[in-house]
């Protein structure tokens, strides 16, 4: 049921390491990957992300019978563009985007003909380039797959198995569902994280090297959010505007119930919400999501 040949379309972070997660998971399948970066490319094949590294991604995707899009949002459009006359017939499309309705109707509408299986694995850092990958990053972590109507079964299994072969655990989500679920989980956190730092840099009554040199873990944390690549934020914002928003809305009027209480002094009120959002971190840790060590452990897994 294995991919016989998996294309890999962007060498970052998700692409690097889908890359060596195939190497070390499923040696029976082959790899190729593109970048449009010349100089990702070369660092590409420096680490030996691909079996392959193309020139074009054409050449690619020539022999692929799976075809993975790791690319900012606002470039699927394009890179899909560049391969429509010479992707494989029986080829799937998938992707990893964090926001599927508008990446299933740009993939389509580029690929017409073409099985498309959106998919989002769930797993990342703040880091970013060819550099940034690692074999292990999809371990335990969740891949929602948002499969169209009518689709394949036989390509949707295959899939779902083709990401638990790298490790993580598989839902199957309606796109709609995912975008909104996303868009509380993820992309209201990293907008809240980029206006907070920007805030504080902005502070005339506080030096920005007062900033850094005083920084405490919770303004830590933010930052490292707020260090994701900016062309991704900014595509994922904009492809995911509608749930996005409607999730800003709700958090603007949790925040005005929490400014009144501070401006009453209702101790009990912030008690009480800061009582069970402590419980939302612990499920978080007990579900294996994240790791209660220092730095969240996450030293141990840089590669």
């Amino acid at each position: 049921m294995t991919f016989r040949h998996v294309a890999i379309i962007g060498l970052g972070l998700l692409g690097g390491s889908i890359g060596l997660a195939i190497r070390q998971h499923l040696p029976g399948s082959a790899t190729s990957g593109y970048d449009r970066d010349p100089a990702t490319r070369r660092r590409a094949a420096e680490r030996g992300l691909a079996d392959r590294i193309c020139e074009t991604a054409a050449e690619a995707v020539s022999e692929a019978d799976l075809v993975i899009f790791c690319v900012p949002p606002g470039a699927m459009g394009e890179a899909a563009a560049e391969i429509a006359g010479v992707l494989p017939a029986e080829a799937l499309v998938s992707d990893v985007g964090s926001s599927k309705r508008m990446i299933a109707k740009v993939l389509s509408e580029a690929l017409p003909g073409h099985a498309v299986i959106p998919a989002h694995p769930v797993a990342g850092t703040e880091n970013s380039g060819p550099d940034a990958g690692f074999a292990s990053l999809f371990h335990n972590r969740w891949c929602i797959i948002t499969p169209p109507e009518q689709t394949n079964l036989v390509l949707l299994s295959r899939l779902v198995e083709f990401w638990e072969a790298l490790g993580a655990n598989v839902e199957i989500m309606d796109a709609e569902h995912h975008d909104l679920v996303l868009a509380v989980t993820s992309h209201l956190p990293h907008l809240i994280a980029y206006t907070i730092v920007g805030t504080a840099s902005d502070l005339e009554q506080v030096t920005r090297s007062e900033v850094i040199k005083y920084s405490a873990g919770g303004f830590r944390d933010f930052t490292r959010i707020a260090a994701s690549d900016p062309t991704m934020w900014r595509d994922v914002f904009l492809s995911n505007k509608d749930a996005v928003l409607e999730m800003l809305q709700r958090f603007t009027e949790d925040l005005t119930a929490l400014q009144r209480a501070i401006r009453v002094g209702d101790g009990q009120a912030l008690f009480d919400h800061f009582t069970r959002t402590r419980a939302i971190r612990r499920s978080i840790i007990e579900e294996g999501q994240d790791d209660a060590r220092p730095d969240f452990g996450r030293s141990d897994h840089q590669a």
